[in-house]
């Protein structure tokens, strides 16, 4: 990283054109890099601030964690970084071989157009630096060894957030980030998304089941 990065990263980024942000029950928007649901999946998707932040490297630490203990789900984490400093962001963090995840998918979206299809524009002063947020930044080195890593590319004043859509494309959690240091509970996210493929997994069941009993019948001259 050079000082010239790092200056470059508290510029106000160049103008994307940003949607609202899609509320529950809405279908989730499509941009030219990420399209839900992904493989047809319950998908939670983590919009990332700049590669180097210690926030963006919490949240995608836990999103790993879920995707470990949620198989039946998709993960998708968007980098408004470029492309290297992306990868090399991700090849610093601990437990790499985490990063490689069947169900864990990382998209690189430095045009940021993903993120101004899901309402995520230019935050302001206070959503970046505000007392409580700076706080928390610190608390988070202190606890836990998270801080902040060379920024070589994306812009701190991005917008991050976290949805949630189900397998039919229907965002069911919104996650929208109101300061810097908003972590949002995945588990929220992944309770919400699975429930409708749950009742459908149960309704399924329950068809197979009917399906075979009747099957039973006739085979045995009961109908």
């Amino acid at each position: 990283m050079t000082w010239q990065q790092e200056f470059w990263s508290w510029v106000s980024p160049s103008y994307v054109k940003t949607a609202s942000p899609p509320a529950v029950g809405e279908k989730a928007p499509t941009a030219p890099k990420l399209t839900v649901p992904k493989e047809g999946k319950p998908t939670i998707i983590a919009f990332l601030r700049h590669c180097g932040c210690p926030f963006a490297e919490k949240t995608f630490l836990n999103l790993r964690d879920a995707a470990a203990a949620n198989p039946n789900v998709q993960f998708i984490a968007v980098s408004h970084s470029d492309q290297g400093s992306t990868d090399r962001w991700l090849a610093s963090l601990p437990d790499t071989a985490k990063n490689t995840q069947p169900n864990l998918q990382i998209v690189v979206d430095a045009e940021r157009e993903a993120y101004a299809a899901y309402g995520l524009g230019v935050s302001s002063f206070y959503h970046v630096l505000s007392p409580a947020g700076l706080s928390n930044l610190n608390k988070l080195g202190k606890e836990e060894g998270i801080w902040n890593r060379p920024t070589e590319s994306g812009n701190r004043w991005q917008t991050g957030g976290n949805y949630g859509v189900d397998k039919n494309g229907i965002v069911q959690w919104n996650g929208k980030h109101e300061r810097a240091d908003d972590m949002s509970d995945f588990k929220e996210g992944i309770s919400l998304v699975t429930a409708h493929w749950e009742d459908v997994g149960r309704r399924s069941t329950l068809l197979a089941a009917r399906r075979d009993r009747e099957r039973d019948l006739i085979v045995s001259g009961g109908m």
